[in-house]
């Protein structure tokens, strides 16, 4: 599972803010959401020019080899039309001993994945009660694994195999409240280019505390398969996440 982290999306709809009331009067808002996605990890990688290696790994197998990670979702709104973007940056660390000691007595591992989502969308259905966006964008996935070797005949020699690539993404994003206070968030996005197939879906429940915060609780799903002269990425990524949504 070296080849990402706690993933993360696409934009996160989850984090969209309430729909205006139809009286209130016309301008910009804006909306900034730091969240925490707790994400296992499955699928296929091969880096380095090694045989494809099948990932399995839990959250807590995850958070154990997490060095840092950065998740955050962003929008501005003014009246239908909408901008939005969510960012997700993850390190992992992992380290071992290698058998006989002749080549290396130690190996390091690093991982770095990043991926981000820029999109525009449009209310096709606006109320007080909810809103139904249509939405478009571009996505940049960037994954970069490090080899460090210390000791026997490798020591010091360190290797990277990195990939970038760029999909471009359509869906749907959406809000309905059940109370001034509690509502129902959720999203799905689908697309490709670099990858074969990119795709994000989730849905959870909101709490307002008040007009400029609420916290949000779900559920996440995302996947992508992406290979390119050896390189393979091919992952879902899936879990609970927990957000707070600060509008202003």
């Amino acid at each position: 599972m070296i080849s990402t982290g706690v993933q993360a999306a696409d934009i996160s709809p989850l984090m969209a803010p309430p729909p205006q009331p139809t009286e209130s009067e016309p301008g910009w808002t804006f909306s900034v959401a730091p969240y925490f996605w707790m994400a296992g990890l499955s699928g296929d990688t091969a880096q380095f020019g090694l045989p494809t290696v099948h990932m399995d790994a839990d959250f807590g197998d995850i958070l154990g080899h997490l060095d840092f990670a950065f998740m955050a979702a962003g929008e501005a709104r003014y009246d239908r039309f909408s901008v939005i973007g969510d960012i997700i940056y993850t390190k992992l660390s992992a380290d071992g001993e290698t058998p006989f000691g002749v080549l290396a007595t130690d190996v390091d591992v690093t991982s770095e994945s990043f991926s981000g989502l820029l999109g525009v969308g449009y209310a096709v259905l606006d109320s007080p009660q909810g809103h139904l966006d249509v939405v478009g964008g571009v996505k940049v996935w960037s994954v970069e694994t490090t080899l460090s070797f210390s000791g026997g005949l490798l020591g010091g020699i360190e290797r990277e195999d990195s990939a970038t690539w760029v999909d471009g993404m359509v869906g749907f994003r959406g809000r309905y409240s059940f109370t001034p206070e509690i509502y129902l968030t959720g999203w799905g996005l689908v697309g490709g280019g670099g990858a074969d197939i990119d795709w994000d879906v989730a849905l959870g429940i909101g709490y307002e505390f008040n007009e400029r915060i609420s916290a949000i609780a779900g559920y996440r799903a995302l996947g992508v398969d992406y290979s390119d002269d050896g390189f393979i990425f091919d992952a879902v990524q899936q879990g609970p996440i927990l957000g707070v949504a600060l509008k202003f």
